[in-house]
């Protein structure tokens, strides 16, 4: 590698946040990831296949230590990931002018956000429903294919319909959306093979940075209560909805 630059060293740090910050609600960071390198002048074919791989890094970390604590339910994820995976390796295969769906998104992740930080009352736990099975296929196979277009692993689009549809509790919710995220990203990766070309000389130091932030991160998910991580969610949201607005 070549000698790391101030440049480089704050680009890193500033994954390690955006990391902690998203891996406490269960994601790994991508929108966050893909917004810093543009802020930092990334080239934009190198965007994407990085943010896939710091994904793969703080996702895994996220699913072992959210499946530990025992904060995952299988019968809430299988209906969306059984379509969301080859949708996700279809969008990685294409690249398409990103000028309308992009703001779309963002305007869906303001509401999003809108909703989760607005004081509610959150249900017991023995109130929520599992998802139906047909209308888990059906949000997976949309939230796979836009996964795999904008290199991000999902959780962002997952998450807040668990939460909403009440078809989870907030702490299982961040489980499930990390064990989501994790295979969208490698979907992602796989269909785009020749994109890792194009990572950076300096994917060591920011994979290291992704993997610290990742740990604070979901240390504290695990540990605050769900209102917390839910106020933070909607943080997230409303950072992910500037990003694909393009507000930053």
């Amino acid at each position: 590698m070549d000698i790391l630059s101030l440049h480089d060293v704050l680009l890193a740090l500033l994954i390690a946040v955006g990391a902690a910050l998203y891996s406490s609600v269960g994601h790994a960071g991508a929108s966050a990831y893909i917004a810093l390198m543009a802020l930092f002048g990334v080239p934009s074919a190198t965007m994407r296949p990085t943010a896939l791989t710091l994904n793969v890094i703080v996702a895994s970390l996220a699913s072992a230590r959210y499946l530990r604590a025992g904060l995952f339910r299988w019968r809430v994820l299988w209906p969306f990931l059984v379509t969301a995976v080859p949708m996700a390796f279809v969008g990685g295969t294409i690249i398409l002018p990103s000028d309308i769906y992009r703001p779309l998104v963002g305007i869906v992740l303001w509401l999003s956000a809108l909703r989760l930080l607005w004081p509610v009352q959150l249900r017991a736990e023995k109130e929520h429903r599992d998802p139906p099975i047909v209308l888990g296929l059906l949000a997976g196979a949309v939230i796979g294919l836009l996964s795999g277009l904008t290199g991000t692993g999902g959780g962002i689009f997952l998450s807040p319909i668990l939460l909403f549809m009440q078809w989870s509790p907030v702490k299982p919710a961040s489980g499930v959306a990390a064990v989501f995220i994790l295979a969208n990203s490698i979907a992602g990766l796989a269909g785009n093979l020749s994109a890792v070309q194009n990572l950076p000389a300096q994917l060591p130091l920011y994979a290291g940075a992704a993997l610290a932030g990742g740990i604070l991160g979901t240390t504290l998910g695990i540990r605050l209560n769900a209102t917390i991580l839910t106020r933070a969610l909607g943080v997230v949201l409303v950072i992910a909805g500037a990003k694909m607005i393009g507000v930053y």
